[in-house]
């Protein structure tokens, strides 16, 4: 990778072709999700939608051909909140190495009841935490046959105003919606600096990054039909909302960088560059609670636990 250059500019428009690469993007057919896979198509590399949806999965890739032509894409049926089925689905993909995965794939409840997985985890944090956590083991052989792999993990602003409680992890006391959803992404970031701290020390060539979309509105996200639809009414709604957040397809925007940017280095936090919630992609400060690497080696043994996974995640030393 070249040294970081501060002339260098990114054009969200046109980032790097990434012919020849290949990309796993978990949740790859709504949401950020869709976004960031429809722009890593545009770029040439083969994008690999990861949804335990095979309808939803194909009018993605149905949306993303309308408006990538010859673009390069695959599904892979991907079930997060069971973790028994994620080493069948990684051995059945028929993938020889993977140069990045974007782990953006997640549940987020509004209300009550708390529900749980088919593992009778926390819906939330067994999802979009322990069900990403349990994959980067099984795909990291292929990141590990990339020149230059990638763990990209998807954050939320969300997790600023949380913190992880280690005697009540997964809400059995106290279940809120909204602090469960949020503290669920703090696991997920806390996990992205932690992996980067274990690669390194285990001299691995694969760097783990953390990047969020910052605040973005449904209202404010263009139509991809059949995938996502935005009403007038709705897009009008969301305009005065527009001078602080943005849509989704803005959203994807600090996630493709993480993921193609050659001074990207791992330990990395990136977002939107206005306030963190809008804007093109920049580089941001870690919070402190974020970098604390107690909390983060507390989180990834009690992880291992609950998975049923080596400490070593599958990465072994060079």
């Amino acid at each position: 990778m070249s040294s970081a250059s501060p002339s260098r500019t990114w054009d969200v428009r046109r980032p790097p072709s990434a012919e020849g690469r290949t990309v796993l993007v978990t949740g790859g057919n709504a949401g950020i999700g869709y976004f960031v896979a429809e722009q890593l198509a545009a770029t040439g590399a083969l994008v690999v939608l990861g949804s335990r949806n095979a309808a939803k999965a194909d009018a993605a890739m149905a949306a993303i051909r309308s408006r990538v032509a010859g673009a390069r894409l695959r599904h892979l049926p991907l079930d997060l909140a069971d973790l028994s089925s994620l080493k069948t689905a990684v051995e059945g993909s028929g993938l020889d190495r993977l140069d990045a995965v974007v782990h953006n794939a997640g549940v987020a409840l509004d209300h009550p009841p708390r529900r749980v997985t088919a593992d009778g985890h926390e819906l939330m944090f067994g999802t979009n935490h322990l069900g990403h956590f349990a994959l980067t083991r099984w795909l990291a052989p292929l990141l590990s046959a990339a020149p230059a792999g990638r763990v990209v993990t998807v954050g939320s602003f969300a997790a600023r105003s949380e913190r992880l409680d280690p005697d009540d992890p997964q809400s059995t006391r106290d279940y809120r919606p909204k602090r469960t959803y949020g503290r669920s992404k703090l696991a997920q970031m806390c996990f992205g600096f932690e992996l980067d701290r274990r690669l390194r020390a285990a001299g691995s060539p694969v760097l783990s990054v953390v990047a969020h979309p910052g605040g973005a509105l449904d209202g404010l996200t263009p139509s991809r039909r059949p995938v996502h639809e935005t009403k007038r009414g709705a897009r009008l709604r969301a305009l005065p909302a527009g001078l602080l957040v943005q849509g989704k397809e803005a959203g994807a925007w600090p996630v493709v960088r993480a993921v193609l940017d050659p001074d990207v280095r791992g330990g990395q936090l990136w977002g939107p560059r206005i306030f963190g919630l809008r804007g093109a992609p920049r580089r941001e400060p870690v919070p402190a609670h974020m970098a604390d690497e107690t909390a983060a080696a507390r989180l990834w043994g009690l992880s291992c636990e609950l998975t049923g996974t080596d400490p070593c995640l599958g990465f072994s030393s060079r």
